[in-house]
């Protein structure tokens, strides 16, 4: 275990999971609620963790930037089967800096980055030829040359107040750490299962 530093214990994690899990170590639940208190959850792909917090990038148009918006807190869930360990974060969330979506959009392939400027992220559409004709007008708009990132695209960074680590253990007597942000840094409190 990485002591008091929860950063630490997410890194040595997340590098075993990229390690050893057969499916897309990045992927967690990202948790919203809109003005109501009404919930969503689904599914994103961890694109940074750093002591500043978890990224992802999203459509700044789509339903969960809405919740994010007008209620600017989330919580994640990242779930390593093969490795029986899962590992829940909750706190604030920001926007990250145009140059840091700037910099991972210019990484992404090209057909997702015009997929960027081509879908209507969360709104209704008439079929999936709407689409299709949205992407090629991408094309021809940008032809060969760079795609650059859409206004409308950016990402969101949850700034953790707690970071849970489970593991699991036969019997149900799982391993529960729970890493609360105070006015003096981390604590740490195990927790039952």
């Amino acid at each position: 275990m990485a002591g008091s530093d929860p950063f630490l214990l997410f890194q040595e994690w997340f590098a075993a999971a990229r390690a050893s899990e057969p499916d897309d170590p990045t992927a967690m639940a990202l948790a919203t609620a809109d003005s109501s208190g009404r919930a969503a959850v689904r599914m994103v792909l961890l694109k940074q963790a750093d002591t500043r917090g978890f990224v992802f990038y999203t459509n700044l148009e789509s339903l969960k930037s809405s919740d994010l918006r007008v209620n600017p807190r989330a919580a994640l869930c990242l779930h390593w089967a093969k490795l029986e360990r899962q590992v829940r974060i909750d706190g604030p969330v920001e926007p990250v800096s145009d140059a840091e979506a700037d910099a991972y959009f210019a990484t992404r392939p090209r057909l997702s980055q015009l997929g960027a400027w081509a879908s209507k992220q969360s709104h209704p559409m008439a079929g999936r030829f709407e689409l299709e004709q949205a992407v090629a007008a991408a094309t021809l708009r940008f032809g060969l040359g760079a795609v650059p990132r859409p206004p409308h695209w950016s990402g969101w960074r949850v700034v953790p107040e707690h970071i849970e680590f489970w593991h699991q253990r036969a019997f149900r007597h799982h391993d529960r750490q729970l890493f609360t942000r105070g006015p003096n840094g981390w604590s740490v409190q195990w927790l039952f299962p």
